[in-house]
């Protein structure tokens, strides 16, 4: 009967480890598919990093520009630019030639 018992035991211990392995075995399958997804997923998020941090230079240009042509537009060279350009207007001494139409 002892023997029964520990054939029993043991048969039971076989089936625990068994199970135990089968649920390691898919609990580590499992961390491996979720873990090349993840990887995937860190890869795009690096990428869209990049092109945030490019726009954000490209945008950061942008201001500096913006500043220096407003500084630039307070400046009588600007004025005197646009008088000349957009409103036709000239210094009281000065000749306009014209290039003629063909």
């Amino acid at each position: 009967m002892a023997k029964r018992v520990a054939y029993r035991k043991n048969k039971q211990n076989r089936i625990s480890m068994f199970l135990v392995t089968l649920v390691v075995g898919i609990l580590l399958i499992v961390v491996s598919v979720r873990k090349a997804g993840l990887k995937e997923q860190l890869a795009g998020l690096e990428h869209k990093k990049e092109q945030l941090s490019t726009e954000i230079e490209a945008e950061n240009q942008r201001s500096l520009d913006i500043e220096e042509y407003r500084k630039y537009t307070q400046t009588d060279a600007y004025k005197e630019e646009i008088a000349r350009d957009k409103l036709g207007l000239v210094y009281p001494d000065e000749i306009i030639i014209k290039k003629e139409d063909d």
